[in-house]
């Protein structure tokens, strides 16, 4: 099964998912707004973790450039609660337990995991802009130095 992959110009595909405290956030709430939306594999393992305390730790400047981020993986809401307060995280994380925004929007499928082809979570980074289209789509980054980047790609 080959994954759909969104481009830049393509409309974000719309979801409403549920935050770490069960209350329904869609993107279209958004709209007006540029959005990072980005893809995880699972609250509380190191990469991710790690990923997360990035954008908590940038996300002042992220805001003030216009950036609202949102997180999305696989886990649970009861899990990304826990997530959410070991970590401190201050902006939203959405539970795709049934993977279809994670699919929809191309990061879920087939992925090398030390050497062999498995399906999971591809670790991927977009950029919504105010009219509700991707402006960049970022597939297979790393967890480690990957905000930091995306602040120098953004020219914040």
């Amino acid at each position: 099964m080959t994954e759909q992959r969104l481009s830049p110009g393509d409309p974000a595909p719309d979801f409403t998912l549920s935050d770490s405290e069960g209350n329904k956030v869609s993107l279209s709430d958004f709209r007006g707004q540029s959005v990072v939306v980005y893809f995880y594999p699972a609250a509380g393992t190191p990469g991710c973790t790690k990923q997360a305390c990035d954008f908590r730790d940038n996300l002042a400047e992220l805001n003030d450039a216009g950036y609202q981020i949102l997180g999305i993986s696989p886990d649970k809401p009861e899990k990304l609660a826990k997530f959410v307060e070991n970590e401190q995280l201050t902006f939203p994380l959405l539970a795709d337990p049934e993977k279809t925004v994670l699919t929809a929007w191309g990061a879920f499928g087939e992925k090398k995991n030390y050497g062999r082809v498995v399906q999971g979570v591809i670790r991927s980074t977009f950029i919504v802009d105010a009219d509700g289209k991707i402006a960049k789509a970022l597939y297979n980054v790393r967890a480690t130095g990957h905000v930091a980047k995306l602040i120098k790609d953004l020219n914040i």
